[in-house]
């Protein structure tokens, strides 16, 4: 493994205490980044475990604070989020608030309030975590693909926007990835003749393989790369 460049500060992963949030956590630590994970239930498996609701503003700012009180935040990886599927003509104002408040507008503020963080620090990353999902049509889940193509819309505006300030935020795009929550789904029969005559790769893809892409950009400080969806499907969204 390639030495890791001097870096100044902490690496903030929300969502962290399992799925894709806890590979990075751990992908991170191994390559020897100072990490903070966050989640609801203040259980991580690698750096230093913080309690934070993110779709509570005021905890998120508090969060923050605390973690910039004991030295500089150099990137925030946004991966905090929730699945929910129902048919759109029954899909509840309440359900797809919820979907929104997690995986839209808690992306928002994180970025919002660790903004002035980076700023401090001279600069930093902000890595969102969407999904391939975001320019698929999938019957039965309105609610989680308008939250992830908002996560797209968000990451290009704030690239563009805070680009003089030296922060970078890229977007990326998972397609489908086992986890302990997915895995009885993706053992279905009809899930695994569909992975393998859909994905190029004939199976899905694993959370290390997405913890190495986000640890690999917060290693290698290259500005021209920002605003960009970086997808991992294994070419899943656009095989024919």
């Amino acid at each position: 493994m390639p030495d890791r460049p001097p870096k100044r500060g902490a690496v903030i992963v929300t969502g962290a205490s399992r799925g894709i949030g806890a590979a990075v956590a751990v992908e991170l630590e191994t390559r020897g980044f100072g990490v903070w994970s966050l989640s609801r239930s203040g259980e991580a498996p690698a750096g230093r475990a913080l309690r934070c609701d993110v779709t509570d503003e005021q905890a998120l700012r508090d969060a923050f604070a605390a973690i910039a009180s004991e030295g500089p935040i150099e990137a925030l990886v946004s991966n905090a989020g929730v699945h929910a599927s129902a048919p759109s003509r029954k899909l509840a104002t309440a359900e797809y608030e919820r979907v929104m408040a997690l995986n839209a507008t808690a992306v928002m503020t994180g970025a919002r309030e660790v903004h002035p963080h980076l700023v401090r620090a001279g600069g930093g990353t902000i890595v969102n975590m969407g999904s391939f999902f975001d320019r698929m049509a999938v019957p039965y889940n309105l609610a989680y693909c308008a939250s992830k193509a908002a996560v797209g819309a968000m990451t290009r505006c704030l690239a563009a926007e805070w680009a003089t300030d030296r922060i970078r935020v890229i977007n990326v795009a998972p397609g489908y990835v086992e986890t302990a929550l997915n895995r009885d789904f993706l053992a279905r029969e009809d899930m695994r003749r569909y992975m393998e005559s859909r994905v190029p790769l004939k199976r899905a893809g694993r959370p290390e393989e997405v913890a190495r892409l986000v640890a690999a950009l917060l290693s290698e400080d290259i500005p021209y790369l920002t605003g960009e969806t970086i997808y991992v499907d294994a070419s899943h969204a656009i095989a024919h």
